[in-house]
This record gives structure tokens, C-alpha cells and sequence, in this order.
């Protein structure tokens, strides 16, 4: 008996054994599956809202395929209940990655900074991917507690597929067919749980998407219930085509069974990407360009740097690249054309793909550069005005109703949380006035937080102050007709009046509450939600009457000295760039900002902030009870050097101990190594690429920015190089195969595609920059052209531009001649 025991086990070993052999896809040692040319990772993201978890395939290269989960609705959106994820669990000798979920999760439900409303539902239960034969993989889903019988129907195991990659292709579904439209059309059947949806555009047993295209084809097909294809772009602007099988009520257990047959082109190899400034170099500045191969691909060629001028095309050097190593999921190569410093157009060839045309210059940000931002951005993003573009309206007059105080003890859907009291002497619903002036929206909200006005107001301080940009005249901007009109002089300032422009809105709240906002944003989801003009949003009828109206927006305020010195901290420095042509606003400003130090000084946690404001108001005073106060925070500056160095540098030379400076001194010395040497290390980009949710664009951003400062004050351990490297990532020296610049209409591939006020429109805004490329777990950089991919193209104040303008000054200023 022992021994026929043994022979069926063996006999089932080996079985299982040919089996797995059979299969393409293998257990990668990142922990998800992994065959050429194709990728399975089973909940390794973490950004449901954002499409961006689940059960995901990605296809030749391209991610097809995200979210596989369970979900309550048919088409969900961003404020949706999603499942909390619980344990994950990879058992190689099954070859299956499992995760168990659980709704609701308690720290979404009715809380958090977008707070999520569950429904009355207990469900336990575990998702299962596991390979079959060849590429196809098998998704299973048990439940590991019984659901509510008026759950069953409606709960459904949904697989999204992205849109963008599939219009014009074809689907097929059990002898029915049709074609992926670009816009979402009905007929629509009557509201499903609140939803309006168009009827299903097929639905059966097994659905083949894109069956023309053998880089997209895949056939899903259930074992259990029907599955049916959907739109989910009719509920949701932002929304993905949708494949849901409902849960079964008479499986048992087991409720979902899928199989997802994908094709991959037997040896399929990515195509090499060479990524090189849109925008292009200073004769005098470093120019290494990177190229992106496939592991597969080991074989290099030489790369080609061609001039092109009147009379065609001519090679100028051929280029070995030199390897850097494997990153991300790709092997990279650099291609150092350093010493080619001939002014001209040029493109570099790679096995005969070229790049776009960028140039070599002394004047190469002298236009088209930092200036679409004073040009186009800031004047469109501009909020209670009128924006007019000669024949174009970008926006009509809006928000001119502001605000109304927040309800108290209020927790927003964005975060805005009013606490048990308005902390000022206006009620609830009350009118507060002062606040229909000023400020910029925020990317494609139309919120005004509190520290993306001062943070644009600072930078543009900051900007004054370093660089040559007070003379700068493109827009015309009337305050008292609220009227602005691009490309029209006025003969004042564009920089100095969007900087008045800012502190209207935050100085003028200050003024009618005796502190500051912390925003002001819609009261009601469906209004936040709505594209296209804000001017369409409100009556822009002000009244001080205190009876609520519900298209008003909410002013919120909130107790956070931090918060507090971090705003104090921009209006000190903006008494600097304003004390000459408006030295009342100046004045303002300052007696403002010490007001805020004073009251909130001892109360903040945070030395950064601390730091902040005694630099800025040291450098606008003079005074050295500022400074001193500096020098007895030396012990944290010292141990923090790397976030704290860069603001102190610039009092070096009002420090008066030596010691402190010997000191500091010090720290800058090691700063300096350490950034070169990680820079160098952590990516063959020379910058430290640590991207989380968002694209890492604005993060190297603000690196560069800090960089500069750093070396301005030690240019003795200056990282010009480093923040010149920060600079051009953003301009397209990037992971991923789309090389675009973050930097919308800047270079000759940009991102024109983006989420600003403008993107139902698929369109952009000049000048709005980016996150750029983001990391979809765990290792694959992507930037699609997709309009509602707030992580990837977002437009934002407070930084996204006018670090980016600040940054291209900053190199300019180095590497110009």
C-alpha cells in the first residue's frame, strides 16, 4: 500500500512538474509572474483610485490590463468603496500569488483626507492568480465568508482595460462584435445603485479584445457566470473599459473563475528608447543622453550624432554607449556627447530611429523656455478673472461669490477638515468677504490651498530676487475689470503682478479673519468633479446675506502654526521683491509675516519651518535677533544639513560664530559628496529617482532648486552638474519610451496631453509641467497619453511650474555665456 502511495505521488509530482513546464509564465523574484513579452502582478500597486492595483497585465511592453478586484459597482470612480488589503501570500509550489481583502476598510470609511462612504457590507475573501498553460493565467476568487444575498448580483470581479490603447480596435463576444469608440456613447438603461450606465456592449461567455492586433489581442473568458463588457467612461469622464463577471450565488466558495489568454509575439523584444533634452544644451554644459534596452537585447550598437542645418543632414561622432546597468526592469546605457560644443540643431540615431531635433546654444532659454509660464500658465490658472487669448475665452469670469465659512466639525471629500470652530467670528455658512479676489486654481481643481498660492508667490519672490525677469512683459492684467489678456503688454511687471495677484487672495483673508485660510474649495462633490470652464461653476453673485447658497465654495481654517510659518516664510521674502514698485503691499507682507512668526513660533514641531521663516525674515531685516536664533537651532541644522544646509547657506555672511560656520562648513563638504555619489548610484539618470504615487518630476524639481541655493553658497563643493541633471530629466531624460518633456508645449516632444482645467478637452496648457513618468510597482516607468491620469500629467500651483522656471533659470545663470 506504502508503495502504490508513493508511485501516485511521484506520478503526481511529475505531472504537476510537465505542467508548469508548459507554462510561459514563471515566478519572477520580485514577486509577480513573468514571461517575454509579458507581465502578471497580482496587488503589488497601491492607487486604486488612480487605476493603478489589483491584478495587472502588462503586454509587449505596455500596461493593458489593472484593478482586477472585486468592486460594488460596475463602473467605480474615485471616491468608491475599495477593499482593504490584508495578506499577501506567494506559494511556489502551486505557482499561485494570492491576496486576501476585506471590506470595508476602516481607515477610508467616512475618514481620512478623502474619506470613502461603505455601504452595510461584512466581505472577507482572496483573490488567486495562478499561470496555465502557455501565457494564459487563471484568476479565482473564494469567499471566505458568507455575503448577504442582496450582495449577490451586484458585487462583481471587474478587469479594467485602458482606454487609450484601444480605440479604433474590435472586440468579439460569443458571434458579437464591434468596434472601441473614442467617445462613450449610449443607448443608457435606467440608474443601477445611483449610477448611469449604457447597456453592456457585449456580454457572454468569452470576450476577445483587439483580435486584429497581434501586440493586444487577449481573450477573457469565465468558467462561471457570464461576463459582459462595459463603458465605464459614461458614468466617469476618467473612466476605463470594464469587463465584470458578478459573483455566484450557486458556486459554493469559489465565485469567480477567469482565464485571461493573452497573445505575446514569441521573442518579442522592446523596442530601444534613447532619451535625450527636448529642449537641448549649453555648448559648455555636460550632454549625456540615455539609452534603454531590453535585458534581452545585449548586442549594442553605436549611437549617431547628426547636425542638421540648411543643406541637410551631416554625422558628426559616432558614440559608443556606455554601460550603466540594469534599473527598473531595462538595461541602460549612457551616451556622453560632453565635448561636442558646435551651436546647431541636432538628433542622435539609434540603429536608425532618431530622436527630436534639440539644440546646442549660448542662448538656449533665452525664449520659448521658462517664459510660457508668465506667458500662458499663471495668467490661465489665474481665479476671479476673465482669461482672454485674443479669439479665445480660457476662462470666463469665475468664483466672484466667494466664500461662505465651512460648517464646523466637516470632513471634506479633499482632505479640508473643519474642526469644532471656525477659529474666527464668522459662523458656519457665513459670508466671509475679502475672498473674491486673488489666487490661482489648483491644477484642475478649483481650490485654493493656502500653501499652493504662497508657495507660487514665493518662488516667484525668489525668482525676482536671483534672476533677470522683472522686465518681462507679455500679459496684460486688469484688477479692477478682472480682465486679463494674454499676449497683450501693459507695460507692467507679469512676474511682480502675479505675485500681487497671489497675495490678494491670501493677504485679503488674512485682513477680514485675523489669520489665514486653510482653502477654499466647492461644498459639493458633483460640482467639484465638473470640467471644463470654472466660469460656469458659480453665480459669481456675492452677497453678504448668511443664508447658504449651495453653488458657493467653502473657506476652511484650521490651527497649524507650522502651516503657519511656512506661509510667513514667502510673504517675508516677498517684501523684497516688492519693497521698490509697491512698498505699501511690502509693508504688509512683512508686518504679516512677523505677526505669524510671533504667534506661532514656539507652537511649530517642525525646525524646517522654523528655519524658514528666521532666513527669510533675516535676510528682509537685517536683524540679528533673527540670526542668533538661527545659531541656537545650529544643533538640529547640523544633524539635518541635508534639508535645512540650503536655507541657512543663504545667511552664511550674517553669521557672526565661527564656530557655527566652521561647522557648517563641515556638513557642506559631506553633502556634497554624499549627493554626487548617490546622484551617480541610484540611477543612470544622476539624480536620485525615488518616485512614489506621483511621478518623480516635481520631487527632482525641488531637488534642483535646493541644489542651486547649496551651491551658490559652497560653490567650493558646488553640484551644478546635479541639478543641471534634475533639469533635464524633466526635459525628457527620463525611464520610459515616452521621452516627451514634462513641460507642456516646451521642446519638441512634450507632454500635450495633460490634467489641467483643460482635459476632457485632451489638450494642455503652455507652460503647465507635470509629474511626468510615474512607477507602476514594481518596477515598469510609464507615461501615457491620457488625460485623466492625475498621478502622470497633473498640473499643479505651488511648485509644478514655477520650480521647473526657477530650475531653467538656475542652470541658465551657470552655463550661459
Amino acid at each position: 500500500m506504502k508503495n502504490k502511495t508513493l508511485i501516485v505521488f511521484v506520478l503526481l509530482t511529475v505531472m504537476l512538474q510537465i505542467k508548469m513546464e508548459a507554462q510561459n509564465l514563471k515566478l519572477h523574484p520580485k514577486g509577480y509572474f513573468t514571461a517575454r513579452g509579458l507581465d502578471v502582478t497580482v496587488f503589488d500597486d497601491i492607487y486604486p483610485d488612480g487605476h493603478q492595483t489589483g491584478v495587472t497585465m502588462i503586454q509587449h511592453g505596455e500596461r493593458v490590463m489593472a484593478n482586477g478586484d472585486l468592486r460594488l459597482e460596475i463602473s467605480p470612480g474615485q471616491w468608491s468603496p475599495v477593499p482593504k488589503e490584508v495578506e499577501k501570500k506567494i506559494d511556489p509550489s502551486t505557482n499561485t500569488i494570492s491576496q486576501s481583502l476585506s471590506y470595508p476598510d476602516e481607515t477610508k470609511n467616512h475618514i481620512g483626507f478623502n474619506p470613502i462612504n461603505y455601504p452595510d457590507l461584512k466581505l472577507k475573501y482572496k483573490v488567486n492568480v495562478t499561470p496555465t498553460e502557455g501565457n494564459n493565467f487563471r484568476i479565482t476568487v473564494d469567499l471566505e465568508n458568507e455575503a448577504d444575498i442582496k450582495w449577490l448580483g451586484k458585487i462583481g470581479f471587474n478587469i479594467e482595460l485602458f482606454p487609450g490603447d484601444l480605440f479604433g480596435k474590435s472586440y468579439i463576444c460569443d458571434g458579437n462584435f464591434g468596434i472601441f469608440t473614442h467617445s462613450p456613447y449610449g443607448p443608457l438603461q435606467s440608474q443601477m445603485d445611483g449610477q448611469n450606465l449604457g447597456t453592456p456592449l457585449c456580454k457572454g461567455k468569452k470576450i476577445t479584445i483587439a483580435p486584429e492586433s497581434d501586440l493586444s489581442r487577449v481573450t477573457i473568458q469565465s468558467n462561471i457566470e457570464d461576463i459582459a463588457l462595459w463603458d465605464g467612461r459614461i458614468n466617469h469622464n476618467n473612466g476605463w473599459f470594464i469587463i465584470r463577471s458578478p459573483i455566484s450565488a450557486r458556486s459554493g466558495k469559489r465565485v469567480i473563475d477567469i482565464v485571461v489568454s493573452p497573445n505575446v509575439i514569441p521573442n518579442w523584444t522592446y523596442k530601444p528608447v534613447v532619451q535625450v533634452s527636448q529642449v537641448g544644451y549649453y555648448p559648455k554644459q555636460s550632454k549625456v543622453a540615455i539609452l534603454e534596452t531590453d535585458p534581452n537585447d545585449t548586442e549594442t550598437s553605436e549611437v549617431i550624432l547628426i547636425k542638421h542645418d540648411e543643406l541637410g543632414k551631416k554625422n558628426i561622432k559616432t558614440i559608443k554607449p556606455k554601460k550603466w546597468g540594469d534599473f527598473l526592469r531595462y538595461n541602460y546605457y549612457q551616451i556622453d556627447f560632453s565635448e561636442v560644443n558646435e551651436e546647431g540643431m541636432y538628433t542622435l540615431s539609434y540603429r536608425g530611429n532618431e530622436t527630436s531635433p534639440f539644440q546646442i546654444s549660448k542662448r538656449l532659454y533665452d525664449r520659448d523656455v521658462w517664459q510660457p509660464i508668465l506667458e500662458y500658465f499663471l495668467p490661465v490658472q489665474m481665479c476671479h478673472m476673465r482669461v482672454n487669448e485674443k479669439y479665445r475665452i480660457w476662462h470666463n469670469f469665475c468664483h466672484l461669490d466667494d466664500a461662505q465659512m465651512a460648517p464646523v466639525n466637516l470632513n471634506h471629500f479633499d482632505g479640508y477638515i473643519q474642526g469644532p470652530s471656525t477659529l474666527t467670528k464668522y459662523k458656519s455658512n457665513e459670508v466671509v468677504p475679502n475672498l473674491n479676489q486673488g489666487g490661482w486654481h489648483d491644477a484642475g481643481d478649483d481650490d485654493l490651498r493656502v500653501e499652493s498660492q504662497i508657495g507660487t508667490v514665493w518662488n516667484l519672490a525668489l525668482m525676482l530676487e536671483e534672476f533677470n525677469i522683472e522686465s518681462y512683459d507679455a500679459t496684460s492684467i486688469d484688477i479692477d475689470k478682472k480682465i486679463v489678456e494674454i499676449h497683450q503688454p501693459d507695460g507692467k511687471s507679469d512676474a511682480l503682478q502675479q505675485m500681487e495677484h497671489g497675495l490678494a487672495s491670501i493677504l485679503g483673508a488674512y485682513r477680514s479673519m485675523g489669520r489665514l485660510y486653510r482653502g477654499i474649495i466647492t461644498n459639493d462633490l458633483k460640482q467639484y468633479v465638473l470640467l471644463g470652464d470654472f466660469g460656469g461653476v458659480t453665480d459669481n453673485k456675492w452677497t453678504a446675506n448668511p443664508s447658504a447658497k449651495d453653488d458657493d465654495r467653502w473657506v476652511f481654517t484650521e490651527d497649524n502654526p507650522d502651516r503657519e510659518l511656512y506661509v510667513a516664510a514667502g510673504l517675508a521674502a516677498s517684501y523684497r521683491a516688492l519693497k521698490k514698485t509697491n512698498p505699501k503691499l511690502a509693508n504688509e507682507c512683512l508686518e504679516t509675516a512677523k505677526a505669524l512668526y510671533k504667534t506661532s513660533l514656539a507652537k511649530s514641531k517642525r525646525t524646517e519651518n522654523k528655519i524658514a521663516i528666521l532666513v527669510e525674515l533675516a535676510l528682509s531685516t537685517n536683524e540679528t535677533s533673527y540670526i542668533n536664533q538661527i545659531t541656537d537651532l545650529q544643533g538640529d541644522v547640523l544633524k539635518n544639513f541635508d534639508n535645512l544646509g540650503w536655507r541657512v547657506g543663504r545667511i552664511k555672511h550674517l553669521i557672526k560664530d565661527k564656530s557655527f560656520l566652521d561647522k557648517l562648513n563641515v556638513e557642506a563638504q559631506k553633502f556634497s559628496l554624499k549627493t554626487k555619489n548617490n546622484s551617480l548610484a541610484d540611477s543612470p539618470y544622476g539624480v536620485p529617482y525615488t518616485p512614489n504615487i506621483w511621478g518623480a518630476g516635481w520631487t527632482l524639481q525641488e531637488f534642483g532648486v535646493k541644489q542651486y541655493y547649496f551651491s551658490k553658497s559652497w560653490p567650493e563643493f558646488a553640484n551644478y552638474e546635479v541639478y543641471s541633471n534634475a533639469l533635464n530629466f524633466i526635459l525628457g531624460v527620463h525611464p520610459g519610451n515616452n521621452t516627451a518633456s514634462f513641460a507642456s508645449g516646451i521642446g519638441s516632444n512634450s507632454v500635450l496631453v495633460a490634467y489641467g482645467m483643460n482635459r476632457a478637452d485632451w489638450s494642455y496648457i503652455p507652460g503647465g509641467v507635470t509629474s511626468g513618468t510615474a512607477l507602476i510597482r514594481p518596477n515598469l516607468p510609464e507615461l501615457k497619453k491620457w488625460p485623466y491620469f492625475w498621478q502622470q500629467t497633473e498640473y499643479v500651483m505651488g511648485g509644478g511650474s514655477t520650480d521647473f522656471m526657477f530650475l531653467i533659470l538656475a542652470v541658465q545663470k551657470h552655463f550661459a555665456d
